[in-house]
């Protein structure tokens, strides 16, 4: 690719066009000093000024009983495993009080796919948590999820949203969503949400006044088409609702899992990735980088690739840490790496407003 073709992507990148599907395959070719420039410009389109937001929350993972048995996940137990469980409602309201504690002000609640619990159960849950902290915000579930209990339950995923809003759902999170090409769910999860029914949640959500997040997860049996394709559905759906907030993209830790034999995607392929979306995905707002994946020194430098989130200080996660990588930050050096970068720490709220501090 020459000098002049680069020239011309910087141009529509600059203007706010959409690229193409073919000059978007041209992307993986480039060198990567290259395409972290055409990140940036994308980056800085979008936020003139040189801020890195973050958010101040806990992952609480209320159950790892799961059903969707996904090759790719070291968290999840079967039902009547000795290793599996599910919160109580106090246990759950103990872990949000350390939360208020350390100065967070949001819940990302998220769980296997369990059998045992219906809508009814997170009716109740939900407004258990709202009675009791009516402070803190709730992103909680992801699309698999809400598949789930429209299927249990016998109602469209409309009137489960619906019901789950009114018992207090602020916002869902973009999990499941993995790579939205049936070829490789086929393989990866086949007990899940289908790529159609992913997007669907997530438009239906977006028009009944959800804001929502999407998420990537590479580096596995995937291929660059097959990533921009998820990459296009994305901005297809976005162009429809402008409901995403935001878009994160983290690589596949494949220790203690069933696809532990292939090799893990390395951070030169993380920034590549991470680039590439942000020069797709021009009418995604923000695009987070994945220390809690990457640790804090990769996460610093894919500031550099177009991300301006700093995601959340993860005050809990579970999940990666199931696959034997465990990276924690405190908010104060959260803020630290952020800085060090040469950017502006600022905490957000879910869709992106500041909060001062």
């Amino acid at each position: 690719m020459g000098n002049r073709d680069v020239k011309l992507l910087e141009e529509q990148i600059r203007e706010g066009i959409p690229l193409d599907w073919e000059s978007a395959k041209t992307l993986f070719k480039l060198p990567i000093h290259t395409l972290g420039k055409l990140a940036q410009i994308q980056r800085y389109r979008l936020h003139p000024e040189k801020i890195v937001t973050y958010v101040v929350d806990r992952n609480i993972n209320y159950t790892n009983i799961c059903i969707s048995y996904c090759k790719f996940c070291a968290f999840y137990r079967a039902p009547n495993s000795k290793d599996g469980y599910l919160l109580s409602f106090e246990e759950i309201a103990k872990k949000i009080e350390e939360t208020i504690a350390l100065g967070g002000y949001q819940i990302l609640l998220q769980g296997g796919i369990n059998p045992d619990l219906d809508l009814e159960y997170f009716e109740r849950l939900f407004t258990f948590i709202k009675n009791r902290y009516p402070q803190i915000h709730l992103h909680a579930l992801s699309p698999p999820e809400i598949i789930y209990l429209s299927k249990s339950s016998g109602l469209s995923v409309d009137e489960v949203l619906k019901r789950l809003i009114k018992a207090g759902l602020d916002s869902i999170p973009g999990g499941g969503a993995e790579i939205l090409v049936d070829r490789v769910r086929k393989i990866l999860s086949p007990n899940k949400a289908t790529s159609e029914e992913w997007l669907y949640v997530m438009e239906r959500a977006h028009l009944l006044g959800l804001k929502t997040t999407a998420t990537m997860m590479f580096g596995h049996i995937e291929t660059d088409e097959e990533i921009l394709e998820h990459l296009f559905k994305i901005r297809n759906l976005q162009e429809k609702t402008k409901g995403f907030t935001a878009f994160i993209p983290w690589t596949f830790q494949p220790k203690n899992t069933a696809l532990s034999h292939l090799p893990k995607a390395g951070a030169v392929r993380y920034l590549q990735v991470l680039a590439i979306s942000r020069i797709v995905l021009h009418n995604i707002p923000n695009i987070q980088v994945s220390w809690v994946t990457q640790g804090p020194q990769v996460a610093q430098l894919a500031l550099e690739f177009g991300g301006n989130d700093f995601g959340s200080t993860m005050i809990e996660e579970n999940v990666v840490a199931s696959a034997g990588v465990s990276h924690r930050l405190s908010e104060e050096e959260l803020r630290a790496y952020i800085r060090e970068a040469g950017y502006i720490p600022k905490r957000r709220k879910m869709d992106y407003t500041i909060i001062e501090n």
